[in-house]
């Protein structure tokens, strides 16, 4: 008893009992925040950005194409600084393109949200999670999410083995040519109604690899997406804040 004591003294509770308040270290990088009132040579700006996620006119940063190297915010920190704000998943697609002089959270739209959503899965809801050539790092987070630190479960959300017992799917990799056939296939086994999620920057965009020959992303094209949750990897308060928003009724 006094050894279980002492542990709990010296290392405080293991898991996070309000993850929608939590804080995390100041390495993380988060939504970025862009100063209007300072200006920069563009050119080289744009320049350093391995997935061109840098935009101009206004100067804004894609969150669905960033690596979240920090390479521009090292390069320009008094126009460019990441913040510590992991609240960054969203249900459309241009939310998460933040603009210069915006400094508001990125959010979810709640009036598009599917009716269905929120009636059948904010008690319980299940996901197959596809591996579509991922690089295993946002597998690692979704795996550390349901750890006891994090513990996803706690909020009813589960991932199974089969999509037959699925309510949806969550999407990681930039889905190489030879996942794309198992992909559809694990969507079309998943009983309607169903969600897809994309996590992480390659889900998302394609990431690093966006112009490579050895992608089929047409699965993308043909479905809508109900969530986006950026990063690369996703950080597991991301994840959890993301499909919790997604899911659970609003109060009041």
């Amino acid at each position: 008893m006094l050894e279980n004591i002492k542990i709990l003294w010296h290392n405080g509770k293991q898991y996070i009992p309000d993850v929608t308040t939590a804080k995390v270290p100041g390495i993380f990088k988060g939504r970025p925040v862009i100063a209007s009132n300072i200006k920069v040579d563009e050119d080289k700006l744009t320049a350093l950005c391995p997935v061109k996620a840098i935009g101009l006119n206004p100067v804004s940063i894609d969150l669905g194409k960033c690596v979240f190297c920090g390479e521009c915010a090292l390069a320009f920190p008094q126009k460019i600084r990441f913040t510590t704000d992991y609240k960054i998943a969203t249900n459309v697609r241009e939310r998460l393109i933040v603009k210069e002089g915006d400094e508001n959270p990125v959010t979810l739209d709640q009036s598009i949200i599917r009716k269905e959503i929120k009636q059948l899965f904010s008690g319980s809801f299940k996901l197959r999670q596809v591996s579509a050539a991922g690089d295993n790092s946002c597998e690692w987070e979704l795996n550390a999410s349901n750890n006891v630190q994090f513990d996803i479960s706690r909020f009813g959300i589960d991932f199974v083995a089969s999509p037959r017992h699925a309510d949806g799917i969550l999407i990681t990799g930039p889905i190489s040519a030879n996942m794309a056939e198992p992909l559809e296939r694990c969507y079309n086994a998943t009983p309607d109604p169903k969600v897809i999620i994309l996590a992480g920057t390659d889900a998302i965009s394609g990431g690093i690899y966006a112009d490579s020959p050895a992608l089929e992303r047409s699965f993308l094209e043909k479905y809508p997406i109900d969530l986006y949750i950026p990063g690369n990897p996703a950080h597991p308060l991301t994840i959890i804040n993301g499909i919790v928003d997604l899911i659970r009724k609003k109060k009041g």
